[in-house]
């Protein structure tokens, strides 16, 4: 039994790591142009629920996407509407998902662990690089299929397995509340479902129990982006608290027809296995049909349940330089990489709602960035003084270096706090004040562009906790291509100026102000990487010369 059970952990181990390597290959290489398609999705909510399919096939998993969506919603990029048919759509696509890795021939196992794996060691590209990652995950997921199919190969004949099957058989609810709880504590659905699918195939699980278990994890997937949001804004909850009800009651509606009146589920396949991955993707294309017309009514009475809450818990954040460390160096520079990654999380907390003031002037939001300005400002200036402290003590040549870096990420923050509080909610005021708007294309680029930006200072928080080279090394090709994406920016909005458009001569400046500043902002940000990229030796000395060799202009390659 001992063996048996380090047998089917493992497999169940491997089938989770390699859904979450697919997930982050595809993060990688494709998670800036995910987040263009489901931002872009507000015309329908058919397309809404296409750009959620499309997102949750790549990313294999749901809840990726449904954290996605629930920083749209607080940055006001995308309506809480638009974002409950997303997800709907996404959970839809984890099930073809499941669908699609339990159908492969035998010799596709081992192609995609060669191609994978010479494409992850051997390319240059970044984006082939993480295709190969992604391959390899693929691989991965059939190879811990087939540990599990095996693994429980001996359990056919085993009497207890036998009683256990057959009092889940006659007590749905219990099968029905482990399929909840294992998708829960595996954190993905689809790996839970991958499983309970493979025990009914190989024979150990009936039809029935499979179809309680797997309706169960339907439950639990609606479960988990609830909990990851939980100190979020409430217009983050909203979204995935309506998806909750969705999903969860109508799984628990299908419990209760199953046990209410016997289903003949052979008409869903033609064995056992084919029979429950089946029910899973028929039960979520029928949330959808159900789910797209409901969501309107739905939303807006899960928004009168979460109303926005008032106030601010900033001041009840404990203090991280403590002076009584400043004695123990190392204990000193950890709290000063924590108050860096605070003063980081600030910048993208004003950051997310400050382009939506453009278009719809809040005076709450605006005082909100304000106020975070302030707190970032009091920050920058108790750490120049704890780290000028600091230096007086004895510090070793690495100890002094780390300091200096954090000072000057902290001068960077600083300025990108300046940039969005002064020179973008200004310009924000300004348009509101004289009923000026921007262009559709203009305001389309602009968004593009926040996004692009938006997601970058999350990158630069995982780099700060982290501090993973490979990372740092992602957040400055982002650097890169966001310099690029500027220059061809500005070049379209000078074309719109030659077709003599009202809207576009109004706000020119505006337009090209804004530009520059969400540019600086992320060249703020992304001076996080330079340190760690400069220990990994993946900085020329030539990019460190100058007052500009961690700036804007002097990015030699690297």
């Amino acid at each position: 039994m001992i063996v048996f059970l380090l047998h089917l952990a493992g497999a169940a181990a491997l089938l989770i790591w390699s859904v979450r390597l697919i997930r982050t290959g595809v993060e990688r290489a494709f998670l800036p142009q995910l987040r263009l398609v489901l931002r872009r999705s507000e015309k329908s909510r058919v397309l809404a629920a296409g750009s959620g399919l499309l997102s949750a096939l790549l990313l294999q998993s749901s809840t990726a996407v449904a954290l996605i969506v629930a920083g749209f919603t607080i940055s006001g990029g995308l309506a809480a509407l638009t974002g409950v048919a997303i997800l709907l759509g996404a959970d839809l696509g984890s099930a073809i998902a499941a669908q699609i890795l339990l159908l492969r021939a035998s010799w596709l196992e081992p192609l995609l662990l060669l191609v994978g794996t010479v494409l992850f060691l051997r390319a240059r590209s970044r984006r082939i690089k993480q295709g190969g990652r992604i391959l390899i995950g693929l691989a991965l997921v059939f190879a811990s299929l087939d540990m599990i199919q095996a693994a429980t190969d001996p359990l056919k004949s085993n009497e207890l397995v036998a009683q256990i099957v057959a009092h889940l058989d006659g007590d749905l609810v219990s099968a029905f509340a482990i399929g909840a709880i294992l998708a829960y504590a595996v954190h993905s659905s689809l790996a839970a479902v991958l499983m309970f699918v493979t025990f009914v195939g190989a024979g150990v699980l009936s039809v029935t129990a499979g179809a309680a278990l797997v309706l169960g994890a339907n439950l639990g997937g609606a479960v988990i982006p609830l909990v990851l949001t939980f100190t979020m804004p409430p217009a983050a909850r909203r979204v995935v608290v309506t998806n909750l009800v969705l999903r969860g009651g109508g799984a628990l509606a299908v419990l209760a027809a199953l046990m209410a009146w016997p289903v003949d589920l052979s008409l869903l396949g033609a064995d056992a296995g084919r029979q429950v991955i089946n029910l899973h993707l028929a039960f979520n294309l029928g949330i959808v049909a159900i789910g797209l017309p409901l969501c309107a009514p739905l939303t807006r009475l899960v928004a009168l349940v979460l109303a926005d809450r008032q106030g601010s818990s900033a001041g009840m954040r404990p203090p991280t330089l403590d002076p009584g460390a400043l004695d123990q160096p190392d204990r000193a520079l950890a709290g000063v990489a924590r108050e860096t990654l605070r003063m980081a999380e600030t910048v993208a907390a004003m950051l997310r709602p400050a382009l939506a003031l453009y278009r719809s002037w809040d005076s709450a939001s605006a005082e909100t960035i304000e106020r975070a300005e302030t707190d970032l400002d009091r920050m920058h200036f108790q750490m120049k003084i704890y780290i000028a402290e600091l230096h007086e003590r004895r510090l070793t040549g690495p100890q002094s270096r780390r300091a200096m870096d954090f000072a000057a990420i902290a001068n960077n923050l600083e300025d990108a706090g300046d940039q969005i509080s002064t020179n973008m909610v200004d310009m924000a005021r300004r348009m509101h004040s004289e009923g000026l708007s921007f262009s559709a294309d203009g305001w389309r680029d602009l968004s593009d562009f926040h996004d692009r930006v938006l997601s970058n200072a999350y990158l630069a928080l995982d780099v700060l906790m982290a501090a993973e080279p490979d990372v740092a090394r992602q957040l400055l090709e982002e650097k890169d291509h966001i310099r690029r994406l500027e220059r061809d920016l500005q070049a379209r909005h000078l074309e719109r100026l030659r077709t003599g458009s009202a809207e576009t001569l109004e706000t020119s400046n505006m337009h090209q102000e804004t530009l520059r500043a969400l540019k600086q902002v992320n060249t703020a940000l992304c001076f996080v990487a330079y340190p760690i990229a400069e220990d990994a030796g993946d900085l020329l000395s030539s990019r460190l010369a100058g007052s500009d060799a961690r700036g804007d202009e002097g990015d030699a390659k690297v």
